[in-house]
């Protein structure tokens, strides 16, 4: 049986995928590439005893989402609210300007959305994770998370923010 492939590997391969997640629960504020930096934090401490056949995506993904809501309370007992600003540093190089514009529109909107809604689409369409898997970290039935996810699609195609 194959072991586990280097850390850094797993890094490139799925830290797009867990940025996505932090980025829809959390905006993209830089409270989002701190969620990023503490999944991979917490998968590196554990990462040398991890059963090789672990769904590593699956795994790392439901840490960026407990990470999310971490900052989620934290956010709910500060003082003064912050407004997420869109920096232009997130942008991709490679795809020019009118990207960045449409990352940044499709963030807003996904942050707009009632919560469960997020959740399930930043979980199940951004994380890849199944419906079943999102009910497991946010609570209720697996028609629960899939209607959440229907719905927060809907609501984002009537928006614009989804295409």
């Amino acid at each position: 049986m194959p072991g586990l492939p280097p850390f850094d590997r797993v890094v490139v391969e799925h830290g797009p995928v867990v940025l996505r997640v932090c980025r829809a629960v959390l905006g993209s504020s830089g409270d989002a590439d701190d969620a990023w930096q503490e999944t991979f934090l917490a998968a590196l401490r554990v990462y040398p005893e991890l059963d090789p056949a672990t769904n590593l995506q699956a795994w790392l993904v439901t840490i960026a989402h407990r990470k999310g809501l971490d900052v989620v309370r934290a956010r709910s007992r500060r003082a003064t609210p912050v407004p997420d600003v869109v920096r232009a540093d997130e942008a991709s190089t490679d795809a020019g300007p009118e990207a960045a514009v449409d990352a940044a529109e499709v963030r807003a909107a996904v942050a707009a959305l009632p919560e469960r809604q997020r959740w399930a689409v930043a979980l199940h369409h951004l994380g890849g994770l199944t419906y079943a898997e999102v009910a497991g970290l946010v609570g209720g039935t697996e028609a629960a998370a899939r209607r959440a996810g229907a719905d927060g699609i809907a609501a984002l195609r009537r928006t614009g923010g989804w295409r």
